[in-house]
Order: structure tokens, then C-alpha cells, then sequence
């Protein structure tokens, strides 16, 4: 498969419904996914990411490259683990399993703030494990919060789908994290609340520690600056 811009796309798109090989797909936000392979489904481009799958709209999409064939599976993270797995294992396996690889870093970030890389950590509002899940939002994802390993697939699951629904933006993605959808989407941006916001700011900080990067977070091309957290004005 040729990696130049939509090609791949309309491949599907003309009928050949299943393309295969390791690839990745990047939004025109810059936000990308790892993922297995590609088909058309309608007027939707289903990805599918190991443990299920995911729908985008073709406009959405920049670009499709194709990967090494053994480019997943000679991960490291695709490699069973020798021993107990540790809390950064299972956070690693499902960031890939989950498309999120290239942002490994930004899950456990999340994790170390929510739960401080702790299964037994439980909040006063009654969430669980490492990635702090809801009894509700597990059951929606369809997985035990109280085992690790489903835990941190839930997680990043569910944080996947919100650096989708925000078009890549990490601020956006976090702050839905916290404080639910409806929050953001109700006031258009990081809510005005005290906890979100210092979450939000908490997150982004440790990403940048372990990542290196200190210039500034970017998930999807652009830095959270663009709704900076600790803005009154959102």
C-alpha cells in the first residue's frame, strides 16, 4: 500500500473494503493512530485497533501511511511480558492496543496524576485503579476496573475516544477526563472548575517532565496553550 495522502481511502472507498498492514492515521489536526488495518463502512472509515475498532469520517482524515508489516508486532509492547507485569506494562500494552503508542507517555502521565500508577487507588468518588474509572464508565467500556490489565485497556480506550472527539486537543481531552463531556462541551472549553482546571495543568506538566518536552505539549499539532487550563476566560 502506497503511503501519499488519501490513496488508501479511496481504495476503500471504490470497493475494495478490507486493506490490510500495520498502519497510520493521522487526522488533519495532526492527531494520528496506530492502527492493524482499514475499511470502508458507508460513509465511514472503520479502523480496527486490536481490541475493537473506530469510526472517522473520511474528511477528518490527512493521511494513511502504511507501516513496516512487523512494525506492531515487534514492538515491545506486543511481547509478552516476563514475570508480573508491572503498572508500566499494562498502561504500555494498552496504550498500543488502543492506537495510542506514539503517545505511551500521555497515558501513563494520566495514570500517575489519577491514581499515582496504583490499582488499589480508590477516589471519595468511588473511582477505581490506575486510570481512575467510574463503576459506570467501566461497565460502558466493558471491562473490570478492578483488574489492572482491563483497567488501563479501559482508560486508554476512553481517553482515546475524547483526543477524537476534540480533534486531537490534550487540554480538551483531559479536561472531559475529569470532569465529563457535557462539562466541556457546555462551556466550550476547559470548565471553570478549580479541580479540572489544576488537573488539567497537573497532567500536561508531567507529560512535558517525562517527555522531555518543554516547550509545550502537542498531541495534535497544536499546544493545549490554545485553551490554556488556567485561563478565567473559558
Amino acid at each position: 500500500m502506497r503511503s501519499g495522502g488519501l490513496l488508501p481511502v479511496l481504495i476503500c472507498l471504490m470497493g475494495i473494503h478490507i486493506c490490510t498492514a500495520a498502519e497510520t492515521i493521522c487526522l488533519k489536526t495532526g492527531f494520528c493512530l496506530d492502527a492493524e488495518s482499514h475499511s470502508s463502512a458507508g460513509n465511514r472509515i472503520v479502523l480496527q485497533l486490536g481490541t475493537g475498532t473506530v469510526e472517522i469520517a473520511p474528511e477528518e482524515i490527512a493521511s494513511i501511511q502504511a507501516l513496516p508489516s512487523n512494525a506492531l508486532s515487534d514492538h515491545p509492547a506486543s511481547q509478552p511480558v516476563q514475570g508480573q507485569p508491572t503498572a508500566i506494562d499494562v498502561l504500555t500494552q494498552a496504550a498500543y492496543q488502543q492506537g495510542l503508542g506514539r503517545y505511551e507517555d500521555f497515558v501513563r502521565s494520566v495514570a500517575k496524576i489519577e491514581s499515582g500508577l496504583k490499582q488499589t487507588a480508590v477516589s471519595p468518588k468511588g473511582a477505581i485503579g490506575l486510570m481512575q474509572l467510574m463503576p459506570g464508565t467501566a461497565s460502558e467500556l466493558r471491562v473490570d476496573s478492578h483488574d489492572a490489565a482491563e483497567n488501563a485497556l479501559g482508560g486508554a480506550k476512553y481517553l482515546r475516544s475524547l483526543l477524537i472527539r476534540y480533534h486531537g486537543d490534550s487540554a480538551l481531552a483531559l479536561a472531559a477526563y475529569n470532569a465529563g463531556p457535557a462539562a466541556v462541551d457546555r462551556f466550550h472549553g476547559v470548565p471553570p472548575y478549580e479541580e479540572t482546571r489544576a488537573y488539567v495543568v497537573r497532567v500536561l506538566r508531567e507529560y512535558e517532565r517525562e517527555h522531555g518536552n518543554h516547550t509545550g505539549v502537542q498531541i495534535a499539532g497544536k499546544s493545549p496553550a490554545a485553551h490554556p487550563p488556567a485561563s478565567s476566560g473559558q
